[in-house]
C-alpha cells in the first residue's frame, strides 16, 4: 500500500469515528452531570426501538404495519412493565411480535436506573461519581458495599433476574406440557409468563388469558411467587440473598417492604374476597374454596402484576375503588412493580404517627427517618396523585366513559399494573398516547425524582427565620 492510500485511508477511518466519538462525549457528559437525564434518555430511546421493531410487518400475524399509536402504546406497555393492551397479544401478534414484547419486559423491568448505568459502561467503560451515587441510591442495601463495587451490584441484579425467570419457567413449562401443549409451544409459553410475572407486566400469549387455568396451582402458584419476589425489589432480594432470614439484620427499607407487602395481600385478600363474594358476575357462584383462591390472586396481582381471573368491568364499584387504592400503592421501591411504593406510604404513615403523638422524629425500628426522606415521600405522592388527575381530566374530555372506568384505567397505567376495563382499546388514537404518556411517566417519575431528590442535599450558610402557618 503507498503512503497516499495509507493517508486517506486513516482520514476515512477518522471521519466515520467521528460520529461514535461525538456519541461517546455526549453520553458521558449526560452521565457525569445528569444520571437522571440519561436515565430518561436510555428509557426513551429503548421505547422508540421496540416501536419501531412492533410496528414492522414481521410483529403481526396478518404481516402488515401496525398503526403507530398501537404499536407505540405496545411498546411504552411492554418496557414499562405495565401490561396494557389495545389490541390481543395472541391474536394480533406473531411470534417475532411477542418475542419483542417479551424482550422489552426484561429489559425495562431491571430498571430505568441500571439499563442507564449500563447505557453509560457500555459506551464510555465508566461510571461517574454521580452516576454510581444514582445506581447505588436505587439498589441502595448494606450489603451493597462502596461506589467501587457498583458495577458488580449490577452484575447481580442482571443475574439474579435472569435465575429468577429461568427457574420460574422451568416450572410452567412441563405443566403447559401436561396439559396438551406441543413442547416449542410450551417452552415459548413458560417463557413468556415467566418473563411477564417476575417482571409484573401481566402480558399473556393466550387468547382468553389464565380464564382457563383459574383453578390450577401448578399454573397460579409459580405466577403468585414470581409476582410477588418480584415486586419486593432487587435492594430486598440483595439483602435476603446476603442475610437470610435473620430480620435484625435487615436494613429499615426491607423491614418495611417486606411486613407491608405480606400486610397488603392480607387486606387485598379480606378486602376484595369480602366485597365480591356475593357477585354472581365474578365469583358468587362459585365454592368457597375458589373464592378464597380468586381473592389471593386477585390481591397480589392487583398491586402490579396484571394478570385477572375475572372482568374487571364485571367488578362491584366498591371492589373497583379498593383495587385502585391497592394499585395506587404498587410494590417496593426499585422492584419491576410500580405505584408510589410500600415504603413511600409506611413513612408517610409513620410521620402521621409521630406527630399525633408530639414526637419530633420520625422512627421505625430503632432507626430515625431523615426529614429529606418525608420531603421524597410527599412530593411522590403529590406528583403521583396531579399525574393521575390531569389524565383522568384529559380522557374523560375526549371519551364518554364514566369517572370510574377512567380513573381505574389511569391508576392502572401510571402504576405499571396493566388490569384494564377495556377502556384503553376503545379510546381513540389521541386517548392512547395520554395512557402511554402515563405508563412512561409512571415508570420513570416518581423513581427519578426520588433518586434526583436524594442526590441534590446541599449545605446552606444561613435559615429564615421559622413561621409556622395554619395547617388544617
Amino acid at each position: 500500500m503507498t503512503q497516499t492510500s495509507a493517508t486517506s485511508t486513516s482520514r476515512w477511518r477518522e471521519r466515520a469515528m467521528r460520529p461514535v466519538s461525538a456519541t461517546r462525549s455526549y453520553v458521558q457528559g449526560v452521565a457525569s452531570h445528569s444520571p437522571a437525564r440519561l436515565a430518561l434518555l436510555a428509557f426513551m430511546s429503548v421505547i422508540a426501538l421496540f416501536t419501531l421493531l412492533l410496528a414492522l410487518p414481521i410483529s403481526s400475524k396478518t404481516g402488515e404495519f401496525t398503526v403507530l399509536h398501537d404499536a407505540l402504546f405496545t411498546a411504552v406497555s411492554a418496557v414499562c412493565v405495565t401490561g396494557l393492551t389495545v389490541v390481543s397479544t395472541a391474536e394480533h401478534w406473531s411470534f417475532w411480535g411477542q418475542v419483542f414484547i417479551s424482550l422489552g419486559v426484561f429489559i425495562g423491568g431491571l430498571g430505568i436506573l441500571t439499563i442507564a448505568s449500563l447505557l453509560s459502561l457500555a459506551v464510555s467503560k465508566k461510571l461517574g461519581v454521580r452516576g454510581k451515587l444514582l445506581a447505588q441510591n436505587s439498589m441502595s442495601t448494606t450489603a451493597s458495599g462502596t461506589l467501587g463495587e457498583v458495577g458488580s451490584l449490577l452484575r447481580i441484579v442482571i443475574t439474579t433476574s435472569i435465575v429468577i425467570q429461568l427457574a420460574l419457567m422451568l416450572v410452567l413449562t412441563p405443566r403447559f406440557i401436561v396439559l396438551g401443549e406441543s413442547f416449542p409451544t410450551a417452552l415459548w409459553h413458560g417463557t413468556f409468563y415467566a418473563i411477564s410475572a417476575f417482571n409484573n407486566a401481566g402480558f399473556t400469549p393466550h387468547s382468553d388469558g389464565l380464564v382457563p387455568y383459574e383453578m390450577d396451582p401448578f399454573i397460579l402458584i409459580p405466577l403468585m411467587v414470581g409476582v410477588f419476589i418480584g415486586s419486593l425489589g432487587f435492594p430486598v432480594i440483595l439483602v435476603l440473598l446476603h442475610f437470610g432470614w435473620s430480620f435484625s439484620k435487615w436494613n429499615v427499607h426491607t423491614k418495611i417492604t417486606i411486613i407491608g407487602s405480606f400486610a397488603l395481600v392480607v387486606v387485598g385478600t379480606v378486602g376484595w374476597g369480602l366485597l365480591e363474594w356475593n357477585n354472581v358476575r365474578t365469583i358468587g357462584e362459585m365454592e368457597a374454596g375458589d373464592k378464597i383462591v380468586h381473592a389471593i390472586f386477585a390481591s397480589i396481582m392487583t398491586r402490579s402484576g396484571g394478570f385477572n381471573l375475572v372482568d374487571q368491568a364485571l367488578m362491584e364499584s366498591r371492589t373497583m375503588l379498593a383495587t385502585d387504592a391497592l394499585m395506587f400503592v404498587g410494590g417496593g421501591s426499585a422492584s419491576t412493580a410500580g405505584g408510589i411504593k410500600i415504603t413511600t406510604l409506611a413513612v408517610l404513615f409513620l410521620a402521621i404517627f409521630a406527630e399525633a403523638r408530639g414526637e419530633r422524629d420520625v422512627k421505625a425500628f430503632g432507626r430515625t427517618i431523615p426529614e429529606g426522606t418525608l420531603r421524597v415521600a410527599f412530593s411522590v405522592v403529590v406528583l403521583g396523585a396531579t399525574l393521575v388527575a390531569t389524565a383522568c381530566g384529559l380522557l374523560m374530555s375526549i371519551s364518554s366513559a364514566t369517572l370510574d372506568r377512567v380513573l381505574f384505567e389511569s391508576i392502572s397505567a401510571f402504576a405499571t399494573v396493566g388490569l384494564s376495563t377495556n377502556l384503553s382499546a376503545e379510546l381513540p388514537p389521541a386517548g392512547k398516547y395520554i395512557l402511554a404518556a402515563l405508563m412512561f411517566a409512571g415508570r420513570i417519575g416518581t423513581i427519578t425524582l426520588a433518586s434526583a431528590l436524594s442526590l441534590k442535599q446541599r449545605d446552606q450558610l444561613y435559615r429564615y427565620p421559622e413561621e409556622r402557618p395554619i395547617i388544617g
